[in-house]
């Protein structure tokens, strides 16, 4: 069993995205079941509908999974699981204030050294515990043993246990912290491999030690993805708002920091070859002209129809025509505006306005030609038009441009809305 967890805080960015293709990848190689697990723990930093956004993301590029689970539906377990730590004095309860805290968390600092809990409240007598009524957290017991990770990338890991102090697992509002409700939520689903962001490593070794207080035997592999420097920044849905397609975007994706058998594929095809043993250890630049490039390529090879759904129409010509416009655009959004200044009122030159004037009259009152060079020879007749005055003006009249693709081109894909254009 795979899962991909998300946070509601923040909307999705291309590194989230990036992991949540790769644990979709390696789920279909095993034969294995991936679980959705929305953290929303933190219900302050939440926001409304952001679950289904994702999962319509998820789906818009082709991500399958078998369920959806909320963490806040684990709460109860997370509670058994901590009382069990205390039971077992493997955790205890914390008096220390939020205000005391940072005093020694400053002092620290002013001696430039880290902070570290040193459990203060960990001997406490029992009647101490029991009859205190100030608020409390639970914190678990320190390390006695190295931990080890278990990382399918760089190799198996191991961690002095003095790296890691008695921590909180539970708030004084009685909810779990981050990692706690983390490491039992990958023990109630099975988890048995975890992808997920390099940053994330000390997030591990915290889990890890969770579960060894809790007597889980199973050991869980990792694989730590190379972060895309700067990927924070980049949202999905931005991209997918100026016109870059899900298909290349998740291309792209799998490519970076990656060695790909080809350059443009399908997520089907990745499913045959990928493999975390070509990843590249290192950090990845996000390369926005790359992207371009293989939106350009996917475009290319997409339906035409298709694609004429993307620039407002839903014709076969349209699309052949905004293919040819990939030249000057690369993405649907650029194409877009090519098509619809087709469309849109002529912006007519003044040196050549008459000759517009001429051909426009013409061409309203030609007959519909199937080929261009019949059209061209009507045309030329009727208005006398030669070489430069007969195809600037005509190029004005469909294209709205002064230059551009070939004009015979541009008229077989247009012939059908001729007249409509030029009035």
């Amino acid at each position: 069993m795979l899962r991909f967890a998300f946070s509601l805080g923040t909307d999705m960015h291309i590194g989230d995205l990036r992991v949540a293709l790769f644990n979709y990848l390696i789920a279909k190689q095993c034969q294995e079941d991936l679980v959705i697990r929305i953290e929303d723990a933190n219900k302050e930093s939440d926001t409304k509908g952001r679950d289904q956004e994702i999962l319509e993301l998820f789906g818009l590029f082709g991500i399958e999974y078998s369920q959806v689970i909320y963490q806040s539906k684990n709460f109860r377990f997370h509670s058994a699981m901590a009382l069990q730590l205390l039971h077992e004095k493997k955790a205890f309860s914390c008096f220390c204030s939020n205000e005391w805290l940072e005093k020694k968390f400053q002092e620290a600092k002013r001696m430039k050294q880290a902070y570290r809990y040193d459990d203060a409240c960990r001997n406490l007598p029992a009647e101490l515990v029991i009859d205190n009524t100030a608020p409390f957290t639970v914190r678990i017991t320190r390390p006695n043993e190295s931990i080890v990770i278990y990382d399918k990338i760089k190799g198996d890991i191991s961690f002095d246990p003095d790296v890691i102090e008695s921590f909180v697992i539970m708030n004084q509002d009685k909810t779990p912290t981050y990692n706690f409700a983390c490491a039992v939520d990958d023990m109630l689903s099975d988890i048995s491999m975890i992808v997920c962001s390099e940053d994330h490593r000390d997030n591990t070794l915290k889990q890890i030690h969770i579960r060894n207080r809790l007597g889980y035997e199973k050991k869980i592999e990792y694989a730590y993805i190379p972060a895309i420097i700067d990927e924070d920044t980049i949202s999905v849905k931005g991209l997918l708002e100026q016109g870059y397609l899900p298909e290349a975007i998740l291309n792209y994706l799998i490519s970076i920091g990656n060695t790909p058998l080809r350059e443009i594929f399908t997520l089907k095809e990745a499913k045959k070859w990928f493999t975390l043993n070509t990843i590249s250890n290192s950090p990845t630049r996000f390369d926005i002209d790359m992207l371009k490039h293989i939106n350009k390529e996917h475009m290319k090879i997409m339906d035409a129809t298709e694609l004429s759904r993307y620039v407002g129409f839903a014709d076969a010509d349209i699309g052949e025509l905004a293919r040819i416009y990939l030249k000057e655009a690369g993405t649907t959004c650029e194409l877009k505006e090519k098509i619809a200044s087709i469309f849109a009122p002529k912006d007519i030159p003044k040196t050549f306005s008459k000759q517009v004037a001429t051909m426009k009259e013409a061409i309203i009152q030609a007959p519909y030609f199937k080929e261009y060079d019949d059209f061209k020879a009507y045309i030329t007749k009727k208005t006398g038009l030669v070489d430069k005055n007969f195809v600037t003006p005509l190029r004005i009249l469909l294209t709205n441009a002064e230059d551009g693709p070939d004009i015979a081109d541009i008229y077989n894909y247009l012939k059908n809305y001729i007249r409509k254009i030029v009035k």
